[in-house]
């Protein structure tokens, strides 16, 4: 019984560990993953056909390597795996692993090449190899070079961050960081040789910004809400670092949250005009005010 349960804890954490590397964008070989896992290559062919059956996989035709569909990259999480053990028939496998271990695999490892801010999920796959080879440069903390905007970038590429339905490239140029949409990419160039090393603040700003508006520096902004919409900025943060204030006997909040850049808040609080105004910094107030005049002059 001893030997039939570590065979079965051996299975299951090879397959964590085939769905982990897929989850994170690399592209798998059975030979390379037989040799590594010291199993023949028809038990790798076989896990390939357990993950087939719940997984959105992609084999290339010339060189034989399975990766996941680019639109489902870094989204698997701890459930999924145990979802997948149902779904493949083998769920009986996986209480004798450590879930501990699944955690860290999947959270941690893919977190430190993907970030999901956003509920929509664009089609990737006009990106596929701009994925895969921006995985390889994160991984690796290489330096990569593309064309944006017609002009040439040279970055330390940190994080591939899909937000509001497009997926963004968080990249740094001398150690700032900025994003740049992978529809926009061109002409990528992956220099090997050229590496680098993160920087800490960096990789704090990935961390708690919570979109991709990124900056050296934060503005404290105050906002006041009326009674009305109070409670949904109670039970949940509605704007960047929003933190309340005070709420006075009426129900009207005074709140404040912090942005890099203003379209992290002038069309939130748009969307809940006339029950939310900006009192400081006054001139958002006012730039707000005036786009709205803008917009109700009559059509030309």
């Amino acid at each position: 019984m001893k030997r039939t349960a570590s065979t079965h804890e051996r299975l299951a954490e090879r397959l964590a560990n085939i769905l982990t590397k897929l989850n994170v964008g690399y592209q798998l070989e059975v030979t390379d993953l037989a040799h590594e896992f010291q199993v023949s290559k028809r038990t790798i062919e076989r896990d390939f056909d357990r993950l087939n059956s719940y997984l959105p996989l992609i084999q290339d035709e010339m060189t034989k390597k399975y990766s996941l569909d680019p639109a489902y990259l870094g989204r698997f999480k701890l459930q999924d795996i145990q979802n997948f053990a149902q779904l493949s028939g083998i769920g009986e496998l996986y209480p004798s692993l450590d879930m501990s271990f699944l955690r860290s695999l999947l959270d941690e490892r893919a977190n430190q090449v993907f970030s999901a801010k956003g509920y929509y999920y664009e089609n990737a796959q006009q990106f596929a190899e701009h994925f895969q080879v921006f995985t390889d440069a994160i991984h690796k903390r290489q330096k990569i070079s593309f064309i944006y905007n017609d002009r040439l970038r040279h970055v330390d590429p940190y994080r591939l961050i899909h937000h509001q339905g497009s997926w963004y490239l968080a990249a740094a140029i001398e150690d700032e960081l900025r994003a740049y949409r992978l529809s926009k990419i061109d002409q990528v160039v992956l220099h090997e040789l050229d590496v680098f090393d993160h920087h800490p603040e960096i990789l704090v700003q990935l961390e708690t910004d919570e979109g991709i508006w990124f900056g050296k520096h934060k503005q404290t902004v105050q906002l006041s809400v009326r009674p009305e919409v109070a409670l949904y900025f109670k039970q949940r943060h509605l704007l960047p670092e929003q933190h309340i204030e005070m709420e006075d006997a009426s129900g009207a909040l005074l709140i404040h949250c912090k942005i890099r850049h203003e379209m992290q808040l002038l069309p939130l609080v748009r969307y809940w005009i006339p029950y939310v105004k900006i009192i400081e910094p006054a001139y958002f107030q006012q730039k707000l005010e005036q786009d709205l005049q803008h917009y109700l002059l009559p059509a030309v």
